[in-house]
C-alpha cells in the first residue's frame, strides 16, 4: 500500500478516538467551575516599600477576578501570577488591568516579576524579592456552595 493510505488511516484513527473519548470517557464532573460573580480588586505596590497592599487576597473558585494594579513608585515593577499565566510589566507610576478565571482552588502566590531594587523600610532591608503576596481560592462544589476545608468532592 501507498504510505499516504497509512497515513490517511492513522489519522482517521486518532481523531476517532479522540471524539470517542470526548463523548464517552471524559469526566464532566472535572469540568472547569464558573460562578458568574464578577470581583474587581485593586493591587498597589506601595512607594519604596517594596510590597503589595493587600498582600492577601480571597476568591471563590469559578470567580472572574479583575485586578488594577497601580505603583506608587518612580521605577517599573511587574506582576505574575504563575497559577493563571499572568506576567505584566507595569511601569513607573502606572496602572495596569489584569484578568483571570479563579478555576483552581488553593493557594498562589503573586509577585513583582521586575528587578525592583531594595531600600530600608521600617529599619528593615526590603527588595525585589519580598514583594510577594498571596491569593487564597476557596474551593466550591458543583452546585456552587463552598466546600469545608479538608474534604475532597466526591464524583459519582
Amino acid at each position: 500500500m501507498n504510505k499516504y493510505i497509512y497515513l490517511l488511516i492513522g489519522m482517521i484513527a486518532i481523531l476517532g478516538v479522540g471524539v470517542a473519548y470526548k463523548n464517552f470517557g471524559a469526566d464532566k464532573n472535572k469540568a472547569a467551575i464558573t460562578t458568574g460573580a464578577v470581583k474587581e480588586i485593586t493591587i498597589r505596590a506601595q512607594k519604596n516599600k517594596w510590597n503589595w497592599s493587600p498582600e492577601d487576597i480571597t476568591v471563590n473558585q469559578g470567580d472572574t477576578v479583575r485586578l488594577t494594579v497601580i505603583t506608587e513608585d518612580e521605577y517599573d515593577h511587574g506582576l505574575a501570577i504563575d497559577a493563571y499565566g499572568i506576567s505584566q510589566r507595569l511601569p513607573a507610576l502606572g496602572t495596569i488591568q489584569a484578568e483571570f478565571v479563579a478555576t483552581k482552588a488553593g493557594d498562589f502566590p503573586f509577585y513583582c516579576s521586575v528587578p525592583c531594587g531594595e531600600g530600608m523600610v521600617d529599619g528593615k532591608k526590603r527588595g525585589h524579592f519580598d514583594q510577594v503576596g498571596k491569593i487564597h481560592v476557596t474551593h466550591t462544589m458543583m452546585n456552587g456552595e463552598k466546600m469545608p476545608m479538608g474534604e475532597t468532592m466526591k464524583t459519582q
